[in-house]
């Protein structure tokens, strides 16, 4: 089992910046995208339904700057960009592969939990309400 040093959890824990930024589910899905070949911005964005324009842009530039994906221009008229995961990034490959995988074969565990939790929880959301109010 993997453990952690406590300092891993602390706010200032570089660590923590990355894991934050490698997790985001933007990240998680663009390198997936990518893991398939080199994209330009827009194949992107029409593989990832409902990402803006700017937070795929913020996106890329937060996986550029950490090394993950690079970006290339094209010398095309007009110029053009594309962008592909680095050998760095390609190692991300399959630890996000076995997440999604577990995500698809506990789908349905997930889905039970949260019905139970609703149908349980689902009175008392009103009084937690009327509590949080009082205080």
């Amino acid at each position: 089992m993997l453990e952690l040093e406590p300092l891993c959890f602390s706010s200032e824990c570089p660590s923590r910046a990355l894991f934050d930024q490698i997790a985001d589910k933007w990240s998680m899905m663009v390198i997936a995208v990518l893991n398939e070949g080199p994209q330009r911005f827009n194949a992107i964005r029409r593989r990832l339904q409902g990402v803006t324009q700017k937070a795929l842009t913020q996106c890329l530039r937060r996986l550029e700057r950490n090394g993950l994906v690079a970006r290339e221009v094209i010398s095309l008229s007009p110029v053009a960009v594309q962008y592909h995961l680095t050998p760095l990034g390609h190692t991300l490959r399959e630890p996000l592969q076995e997440l999604h995988k577990w995500t698809l074969v506990k789908l349905q565990e997930v889905t039970a939990a949260r019905e139970a939790f609703d149908s349980v929880d689902g009175g008392k959301k009103g009084e937690r309400s009327l509590i949080q109010l009082r205080l």
